[in-house]
């Protein structure tokens, strides 16, 4: 019954990989002031938010016992996840910020095709001004809060205008 077991993950992975995912263990590490509260903490991570996670096809990790630093306790966990393509892997890198990952497949070049790179590249870039909206809004006054938005809007109808520029060359 465990070789089925295994057998069926091994070909859940396959067919990933070859549709372009990533099989990766993430390192992630977390402290608190109450030794009790890591490992559940930990837990919901991985089982609750992790797994729970668009393009996050499995995930499975060990914990290890939280160790007394100076006035804290510290654990880390050691996860394996399939993810169904880079773009996923990448959002849970800006959306986890685990300590390191480990790429274990595809264990050979990873290619991308010419719209999937675009399509990164334009998710990052979104990503990127999610993050710094959300910290300019905390930071910021309101009206330099609202002139930056502006200016964010002027510069994103400029991209439409370009994209669009590129996809009819002719100009029409």
């Amino acid at each position: 019954m465990a070789n089925e077991g295994k057998k069926e993950v091994e070909e859940v992975t396959q067919r990933a990989l070859d549709k372009g995912g990533l099989l990766v263990q993430l390192y992630f590490d977390m402290e608190s002031e109450k030794q009790e509260d890591l490992q559940p903490l930990m837990v919901d991570l991985i089982n609750n938010r992790l797994l729970k996670t668009q393009g996050v096809v499995y995930c499975f990790g060990a914990i290890d016992e939280p160790m007394k630093l100076k006035d804290t306790y510290s654990t880390s966990a050691q996860v394996t996840a399939l993810f169904d393509s880079i773009w996923s892997l990448i959002k849970v890198m800006f959306d986890f910020t685990p300590a390191g990952v480990e790429i274990l497949k595809p264990t050979k070049d990873y290619v991308l095709k010419q719209p999937e790179l675009q399509a990164i590249l334009l998710n990052v870039a979104q990503v990127s001004l999610d993050y710094s909206n959300y910290i300019l809004s905390r930071v910021l006054k309101k009206e330099d809060y609202d002139r930056i938005m502006e200016q964010m809007r002027k510069r994103e109808e400029l991209g439409k205008r370009l994209l669009d520029k590129k996809e009819k060359p002719d100009g029409k």
